[in-house]
């Protein structure tokens, strides 16, 4: 039996600054309500921030005529999301890598660290302008 999702959405964000902000305060609010908090709480918000907003500042240029698709899931202990643009795409291998000395004055690759740091899985697809995120809920101390 697969995953029972407690809450999903589908929608289409227009590729304009902030135009992914609420649809964040919804899915924070989903997690919430669901008894997320601290550290998965903070990584999902994090990957939210960075993934949406590069869909549409990097992958479709804030080019008002493409769009960005995004399908998200939740649970008690699971989040799933899926974010597609309409860009030209990129290599996840040939985004620099921020940690070393080289890398610290580059201009990107900040954003796809922190998403590998505090999400489960990701994955991108080969066109490299869709990419899915899944964070496991840690267990708690309680």
């Amino acid at each position: 039996m697969g995953q029972e999702w407690a809450w999903t959405t589908d929608v289409t964000l227009a590729s304009q600054r902030g135009a992914h902000l609420p649809l964040m305060d919804e899915i924070l609010a989903e997690l919430k309500k669901r008894g997320w908090d601290g550290r998965d709480y903070f990584g999902v918000q994090m990957a939210l921030e960075e993934s949406l907003s590069n869909a549409i500042r990097h992958g479709n240029k804030l080019n008002e005529e493409k769009s960005v698709e995004v399908e998200c899931k939740l649970s008690e202990e699971s989040f799933w999301i899926r974010i597609r643009d309409e860009g030209d795409g990129f290599q996840p291998g040939e985004v620099a890598d921020c940690t070393t000395a080289e890398g610290l004055s580059c201009h990107g690759g900040r954003g796809m660290m922190l998403i590998n740091a505090y999400m489960t899985r990701v994955e991108h697809n080969e066109a490299g302008n869709c990419i899915t995120m899944e964070k496991n809920r840690e267990p708690s101390d309680g």
